[in-house]
């Protein structure tokens, strides 16, 4: 595919500078537990879609409030990573397509070459935008915004908020009244007067030899070309069903992660003894004590790991696995959250380097890991024209990476992004629909 495009530096609209400007912000505990990557996403829109000119626009406005993405990351004489809210602005690519975007669209998701629709991985982190998009136009006027942002800047949750901005500041144009969501990283990571660390989190959150996190040490890894990107769409009346054979309240999330389980548990080979976890990310905003804004725009996301025996996953009932899942995350409680400041005080003390567990690798198994984007508004992203007739993630080349996110297109269904091994794909597609655990009786 031939696109030619421009390539612009894009620094927000500030009518007067914001009070943070020139500030150096060093990353909370929470922000150095993230992943140390870019996250993208893709969302497709079909013709008529908004202007550039208006989306560059509106990006500007959008991004006065929140500085920290116009930002650079640096590292301190410590060698401690801090974000320089230096203004340096937001990187803008506009490509033209010289296809239909209902050419490349198979099934309601982009078909192929899905890596030039977003800006490409900066090899180096420091000093690149931490807020990179890309606006591909079509020639039928259709558009695919690829956007990517640096993890250490912001959680799912702040991004979701930021774009609800960027949505209304297109929409309403020199009308736009910017918000002023919660920023003071400081704040969300108060340790006691005398800190406290009571739970192991130099092997939960960080790196510490053997991790409780999921991990695929000991195993033999599968490589790269092996990992297949599996979308899987469960309908509406899928997951009522699902609902029902748990019964009682649950949230569509824990039931489809109870389901997903299930079944690739099922598909993987484990032996009936073996241990098999899921890492879940938990919004720890009104978990903590006090709790901190919803509007706080940072990292505040801890991990819960439901554990138990394959065999458990697969003969346990739907609201037994639920259960687990509901009750690892519980967990996740006030006194763990502090016990979690706690600790990241105690390691700067001390000058301890601190590793993320949460790291990219190839192969998860026997554990997964996910996230949900149940709770935030990318199926809803509407500049002016509607909302996505697509929202895709790019290539997941990590066996075992779960995504759920909101169906663009029909109201109540959710879209599962998963990276799965090659062998397993047509077994785990066999099955991913069905309430009968058909293999668990080799168990």
């Amino acid at each position: 595919m031939e696109i030619t495009g421009t390539t612009t530096m894009l620094k927000p609209l500030y009518s007067a500078p914001h009070p943070l400007a020139g500030e150096k912000v060093p990353l909370t505990v929470f922000d150095r537990a993230a992943l140390d990557i870019f996250i993208p996403i893709m969302f497709a829109y079909s013709a008529p879609a908004p202007s550039n000119e208006a989306l560059k626009e509106g990006l500007r406005r959008a991004v006065a409030p929140y500085p920290h993405l116009a930002g650079r990351l640096l590292v301190d004489g410590q060698g401690r990573r801090l974000l320089h809210l230096n203004n340096e602005g937001v990187l803008v690519i506009e490509a033209t397509i010289p296809y239909n975007l209902a050419d490349v669209l198979v099934d309601g998701a982009m078909a192929a070459n899905v890596c030039d629709l977003y800006p490409a991985t900066p090899e180096e982190n420091f000093g690149v935008a931490l807020l990179q998009i890309k606006l591909n136009r079509y020639k039928c006027g259709g558009l695919v915004i690829g956007l990517s942002y640096h993890h250490h800047t912001a959680d799912g949750v702040s991004m979701s908020n930021f774009i609800t901005t960027w949505e209304n500041a297109v929409r309403e144009g020199e009308d736009f009244i910017a918000p002023t969501p919660f920023l003071d990283r400081a704040a969300t990571a108060v340790p006691r007067r005398t800190p406290a660390s009571v739970f192991d989190h130099r092997s939960i959150e960080f790196k510490n030899g053997g991790s409780s996190g999921c991990t695929s040490e000991g195993r033999d890894l599968i490589p790269t070309a092996r990992i297949k990107d599996l979308r899987v769409h469960f309908t509406a009346e899928f997951v009522a069903e699902l609902k029902a054979r748990v019964g009682g309240r649950c949230s569509t999330f824990q039931c489809l992660l109870a389901h997903v389980w299930k079944k690739i548990t099922a598909v993987r080979g484990l032996q009936p003894h073996e241990f098999t976890q899921v890492r879940v990310a938990v919004d720890c905003r009104g978990r903590a004590n006090p709790p901190v804004p919803m509007d706080f725009f940072g990292n505040m996301v801890l991990w819960a790991f439901p554990r138990l025996r394959a065999r458990d996953v697969l003969s346990w009932s739907y609201q037994s696995v639920v259960g687990a899942i509901r009750d690892a995350v519980a967990r996740i409680d006030e006194e763990y959250i502090q016990s979690f400041v706690d600790f990241g005080t105690l390691a700067d003390a001390s000058g301890e380097e601190l590793v993320a567990t949460a790291a990219a690798g190839t192969a998860l198994c026997p554990d997964a890991e996910v996230d949900s984007w149940m709770g935030l508004r990318c199926h809803l992203l509407n500049f002016g024209t509607g909302p996505p007739s697509v929202v895709q993630l790019p290539y997941l080349p990590i066996e075992g990476l779960m995504v759920f996110v909101p169906s663009p297109t029909a109201k109540g269904g959710v879209d599962l992004f998963m990276g799965v091994a090659e062998d397993q794909m047509e077994a785990f597609k066999k099955i991913c629909y069905s309430f009968d655990d058909l293999l668990a009786a080799r168990m």
